[in-house]
This record gives C-alpha cells, structure tokens and sequence, in this order.
C-alpha cells in the first residue's frame, strides 16, 4: 500500500535541516507517544516508520540520493527524472522502494496502522479517514462474509491491528469536527463527531474516547440548533432537526429555566440569552406551540413568551381566541409581577375598552401610561392614546421576534373590520363579567373538589374551539413530554406549585423592550377610531374586591355565594368598628387617669423649686442635632438652589457610574431618573450587562446656571460642564478608554418633595 509520505514530513523537518536539527527531530518524535488507548504494537509500528526515515536521512549518501529523488519530483511534473533517479541511484539500506508517483512509500498492510498515526499527527485527518475507511469496509464485508457461510468462531480472524485502525479513525472524525468547529461550519462538524461516535459504537471499542465524542456533540448543541432554525423556510427537513435538537435540550435542562445539566455548559442567564437569540429564527406558530407546551412545567418565562406568541398570532391571523388565551395566561403571571399592561392590550383586542382602561391604572409602567395619557389629552377616556401605543408596540416590540412577522405592518382598523373577529368579540362576555371569566375558564387554578362532570371544562372546551375554523395549521414540532399534573391539562396549563421556587423574572431584553416608547413621537397620528365594534357598558357591582374574587361554583349557586360574601364583609366591619371604639375608649381612659395621678401627687407631694437657671445641655446628648451620614440630604421646598442642584447631578453621576460599571446596580437609577431617560439607561445597562461590558468613570462637575421654570415651580433647568473619564472593560479585559468635556442640559422636576432628572442632552462637546 502506497502512503503519501516522506521522510522530511514523517521527522517533521525541512529539506535543508542539518544534522544536528535532525537528531533533535528524530529524539523528539521517539519521546513523543500517542494517546494510551493504542497497542504496543501500534506504538511499534509508528516508531519502525520514524527509525527508517532517520536512517535514510542521517546517512550522507542515501540522503543525498534521497534528495535528488525529492527535488526531481518537486521540478517535474511528470515525474520522468524522478523516476529516472530513483531507478538509477536506489538506496540498499532502504526495506521499501519509494512512490515515484507521489513521493510516498510503499507499507505493508501491519505498518498501516504507524502510517496512519504519523498522518495524524501531522493533521491530515482527511487524508487519515480516505485511507483508513476502505480497510474497515474490506474487513467488515470479510467478516460478514465468513458469517454468512456459517464458519465456527475460531476461524473468523480479526488482525491485531484493527482496533488501533479504528480508534486512529474515529479521532480523525474527532479533530476534524473539532476544526469545522472552529471555522463555524457546526453541522459538518457534528456529522464528524457522530460519525467517529457511530464508529466506535458499532465496534464496541473504546468508551472513553465515545464519551469525549459524546460530551463534545453536548456542547455543540446549541450551535448546531441556531445554525439550522436560521435556514430559509423551504429547508424543512433541516429545520425540523433543529427543533428536536431544540426539544432535547430543554428535556435535558428541564425546562427553559430549568437547573439540570444538558452538558452544553451554558448556565440560566446564558441560555436565557440563547432562548433570546434563538426568538428570530423561529416562526410566530413555531414559538406558539414550543413555548405553550413549556409553559405548562411549570415555567414563568415560557409563559410570558408564550403571551407574545398568542398576541402576535392572535392579531396578525385574526384570531382573537388566542388573544383571550393569553390574556388568561397573564392572569397567572399577575400572581408574582405588574402585566397590568399587557392584560389592558389584550382586554383592548378583545373589544373589552371600559375594562382595558381600569386595568390599566393599575399598571406601574409609568412611561407607557404618561405616552397614553399624552396622546388622549383631547378625549374624555385613555382609548385613542391606548390603540396608538398599541398600535406602536405590536409594530416593534412584539412582531420584531418572530420570522414570519418581522416586516409585517400593525392597524387596529383592519383587524376590527375583519368578519371572523367582529363575531368573535360579539360572543364574549361583556365587560362586568370579564373580571370573573379566569374563574369559569380555568377553575383548576383555585383548589375545589374533583368532580366527573365539570361544567366549565366543556364550556371552555367550546369557547377555544369556536371561530377556528381558519387556524392556520401549525409545523410539525416535536412534541415534548410533560407529566400531567391536572385533570384540566387539556386545555390550560396546570396550576402551580406555592411550594416551588419558580423563576419569575421575564428575559431582560423582552421586559427592557419597553424602553423602545421613548421613540414615539407626538407628531404620530392617532388611530382610527374603531368602528365595528360596541362599546359595552359595566353593569355596576357591589365592590372592587368583590369583582376580583373567582367564583368556582356552578351558575346556579353564584348569587347565594354573593350574599354569604356580602354578610361576611357586613360582619368584618362590625367587628372592626368594635375594636376600634374600644381602643379609643382605653386610650380616654389612660389620659383620665394619668391627670388626675399627676394632680394628686402635686397635691400632696409638691416638687421643691429649683435654685439658679436650669441646664439645657446633658452630656449625653448634643446640644443640637446631628444628621446621621448615611442619609440622603433632604431638599428644601423651596426654588431649586445651585447647592441643591449640584447634589442632584452629582448623584446621578455616581448612579451611572454604578450602573453602567462591573456591579450594574441598574435598580439604582429609580432613586435619580424619571420619565424616558430612565427607560434609556435601564435599557443601556441591560445591554452591556448581557455583553458582559462595564465602564469606570471619573467625573468632574461645574455648574453653570440653574434656570427655573415661571409656570411650573416643581421643573427647573440646569446647565453644567461636565469632565468624564472613562474606561471601556469587555469580559474582564481593558478596551479603550476616552475623555470628554461635555456641557449638558439637565431638565429636573420635583416628584413627592425630590428632585429628580428627566432628561439629558449635551448643549456642545469642548474640544481640547
């Protein structure tokens, strides 16, 4: 057998090494050993290939002739001369001619094995697996060849070199996965590695090198399933294998949030960041049903992307029954965060506007209400500024996620003119009764006793399936696996635990998108006043918290629930009145009895008077009061001084520089910021904190003027040069650094007696 090598690249020299570089050479190739899992005789062959390479080069008159035969073959295409000089000037001492083709040598079928450890070594993994692939294939077809004529087991021979051929190429297939790793080409490399894995398994040799494969293929993972989602649509074969892949991780991880090892060495925040990543590459009805069906582990994040699925499949393919589906998934989250604005939008799709706009006083999201109320000024309610900002969000906060939606435009007007969701909205409740419908759809929510004929599970069954007639048909996903947990599973997700610790917190960059409201200007028209739809009155109820409580029981015995509710209330608050009157009457009579104690002992007892003038000074106390350092000045009522200006930018200087440095205190910027330059710096925080970035700064604070306001005495302006220094860390690892001479513009306003930032702008920049 023919190997294409030398003797220069088996020692690993060039063709001008001397001597002395060659003994070096051939000692260090000797030490040199290969992995422990190959035979001695492996390891003989290897070194019998290197000593009869030295020996040729390290006598004067074969390497010469050697040479000739190199060079020739280097200058003539052909290989003419070289054969000529190969023929003419053969070294004796040699035991094998060489290739005059191809400047290899010939081996005999037991070296072959040598061979192939030298070309590894070299890093032709290639050229390894071209070689080593028709050996095993000849020897398995041998095999299966005397099987097949049914010959006794002792004379089926195996060579005692096999096992070293196959572990030399299946480590071939493991370095050079490892390089197409590397170059970014993941599913040739995952071809590699489970090609050598495949290998190995088949043989049944060497499990520690399949579990090395194995843990590699692990890690490779979540490139190989960004790799094939990102694949054009038409590629379904191999995007359906990225959504297995998909599937099998969170299986191994137990869940989007989940605390298992899947070997990918990624913990929760950076998959969370994949998750994020991974949103782009899949469809609106991909993420619908991955995320749903995570949802119901339970998982809090896969819930709220759930939510965005629902919403964005709802609107764009004119079903408003997954609308109401999500708003009925917010209704859980509700439990653990603020999605009053969410459940308002969805409320608003819903055609529910008097209950869109109760739920959104309660929302906490004050630069989405203050963009609302703006944009209503002219109206008696909040509904045209709420289906602007609808209209906005669903435009660049919701269908910016999902493949197929991405240039995909938002209109309130066309969605409500749409047929199928006009007679959808008509067949809802009505507003009073949107309040309690979570009881009536979901009641496996709130502990009650199993029953075999529960109404609400076939009015729900009814209520989703109605108006679907044109779903758009869902790709097929693998479905995952999830234990059961409710009788109800069928159609919601099940209820959960108190006892567990589920993750709460909503992916920085989904929660952070919100800051994107600052962008909408007021220039923006209003929307199209909706025309097909009715606007409901609420029926007038009893109380608040009334409303809120879900009624789990059948429609017959709702009313008898009310009163016994009702009583109660009407119980509790006699008995209040109770206690009350008599802490009060307690308190009287303590006044009573202390007087007329302090009277009596004056009477009987007088106080001798006290000589001289009495001390105000006691040695344990100050004669005037001390501030305690660590609290925060308190600010006058008053004008906005240059004092008490310079204390405000001073402390959003140090509150930058702790949230945008190693420690991105972001919850910080609450104390300092207000309005959209609060939603701008969260948003620029959570970015370099996902980029593992952070800045040190060094400030430099000179006041210039403070103007205030002659119509509003709570808004001042307040102009100051600032001097920052600051140095650029990513990973760890020092960037760049620069220096500024800024004038800035500060405009202030005075929220509940503190002034607070609500707005930055640079008036110029020095140039020094």
């Amino acid at each position: 057998m023919r190997i294409p090598l030398d003797y220069y690249r088996i020692l690993g020299l060039p063709l001008a090494a001397s001597d002395e570089q060659l003994r070096q050479a051939y000692s260090d190739r000797i030490v040199q050993l290969p992995r422990r899992e190959y035979s001695q005789a492996a390891i003989s062959s290897r070194k019998q290939l290197i000593e009869e390479a030295y020996v040729v080069l390290s006598d004067p008159k074969q390497r010469s002739t050697y040479d000739h035969l190199y060079l020739a073959h280097a200058y003539d295409p052909d290989n003419l001369a070289a054969a000529a000089v190969a023929k003419e000037n053969r070294p004796e001492s040699t035991k094998r001619g060489s290739d005059t083709q191809s400047l290899g040598i010939e081996i005999s079928q037991d070296e072959l094995v040598g061979a192939l450890l030298i070309l590894q070594e070299l890093g032709e993994y290639e050229l390894v697996l071209k070689l080593g692939r028709p050996y095993l294939v000849n020897k398995n077809g041998a095999k299966s060849l005397i099987k097949s004529n049914n010959l006794a087991d002792e004379e089926i021979y195996e060579s005692a070199e096999h096992p070293d051929v196959v572990l030399t190429v299946a480590l071939a297939c493991l370095e050079l996965g490892r390089e197409q790793w590397q170059q970014g080409h993941y599913e040739n490399a995952a071809i590699s590695l489970e090609t050598g894995q495949e290998l190995l398994v088949r043989e049944g040799l060497f499990t520690s090198v399949q579990a090395e494969i194995q843990a590699d293929l692990y890690k490779l993972r979540p490139y190989r399933i960004l790799e094939l989602l990102a694949l054009p649509q038409e590629k379904t074969a191999e995007r359906r294998q990225g959504l297995e892949l998909l599937q099998n991780l969170l299986e191994d991880r137990g869940g989007i949030d989940g605390t298992n090892s899947d070997e990918s060495g990624l913990n929760i925040d950076d998959f969370l960041r994949f998750i994020q990543q991974l949103r782009n590459h899949l469809t609106v009805a991909e993420q619908h049903k991955l995320f749903e069906a995570q949802s119901k582990r339970p998982s809090a994040v896969a819930t709220y992307l759930a939510v965005y699925a629902l919403i964005a499949r709802g609107f764009a393919q004119r079903q408003p029954a997954l609308i109401r589906q999500a708003r009925q998934m917010l209704m859980r989250l509700g439990k653990r965060q603020d999605v009053h604005l969410e459940q308002s939008l969805c409320a608003l799709l819903l055609g529910q506007t008097e209950e869109a706009t109760r739920v959104l006083e309660l929302s906490q999201e004050y630069e989405a209400l203050a963009f609302i109320r703006e944009k209503s000024q002219d109206s008696p309610d909040l509904l045209p500024g709420l289906c602007l900002y609808a209209e906005q969000w669903l435009q660049h906060e919701v269908f910016p996620h999902f493949r197929d939606l991405a240039n995909q435009q938002a209109f309130l007007k066309d969605y409500f003119a749409n047929q199928q969701v006009q007679a959808y909205l008509e067949a809802l409740p009505t507003d009073a009764e949107t309040t309690n419908e979570w009881a009536v759809i979901n009641p496996q929510y709130f502990p009650q006793p199993k029953t075999n004929n529960s109404p609400f599970h076939n009015n729900s069954t009814r209520t989703s399936g109605q108006f679907n007639h044109s779903r758009i048909p869902d790709p097929d996903l693998p479905k995952t696996p999830i234990k059961e947990t409710s009788e109800h599973l069928n159609f919601s997700p099940p209820m959960w635990n108190s006892s567990e610790s589920v993750k709460s917190e909503i992916p920085a960059a989904e929660r952070m998108s919100r800051g994107t409201n600052q962008h909408l200007n007021g220039s923006a028209k209003s929307a199209a006043p909706v025309h097909n739809q009715k606007r409901r009155r609420r029926k007038p109820t009893q109380s608040t918290i009334r409303e809120r409580i879900p009624d789990n029981r059948p429609h017959s015995r709702r009313p008898r629930r009310r009163r016994t509710f009702a009583n109660t209330i009407e119980g509790k608050t006699r008995l209040v009145w109770r206690v009350f009157i008599s802490l009060v009457s307690l308190l009287v009579l303590w006044v009573v009895a202390t007087t007329t104690f302090g009277w009596l002992k004056n009477l009987f007892f007088p106080t001798p008077p006290i000589r001289g003038s009495e001390l105000f000074v006691e040695i344990n106390q100050p004669p005037i009061s001390i501030p305690d350092p660590i609290s925060k000045p308190e600010l006058a009522e008053g004008p906005l001084t240059n004092a008490t200006a310079e204390e405000v930018i001073r402390a959003w200087l140090l509150t930058k520089a702790e949230a945008f440095g190693p420690n991105h205190e972001i919850n910080n910027l609450e104390q300092i910021l207000t309005g959209s330059v609060l939603s701008q710096s969260r948003q620029t925080a959570q970015k370099y904190k996902l980029e593992n970035q952070y800045y040190k700064y060094d400030h430099s604070l000179k006041i210039d003027s403070v103007e205030e306001s002659d119509l509003l005495a709570d808004r001042a302006v307040v102009k100051a040069t600032v001097k920052e220094a600051k140095q650029l860390y990513e990973n760890g690892q020092f960037q760049n650094s620069s220096n500024e001479d800024l004038r800035v513009q500060y405009d202030l306003i005075r929220e509940r007696g503190k002034w607070r930032i609500q707005s930055i702008s640079a008036v110029n920049q020095i140039i020094r």
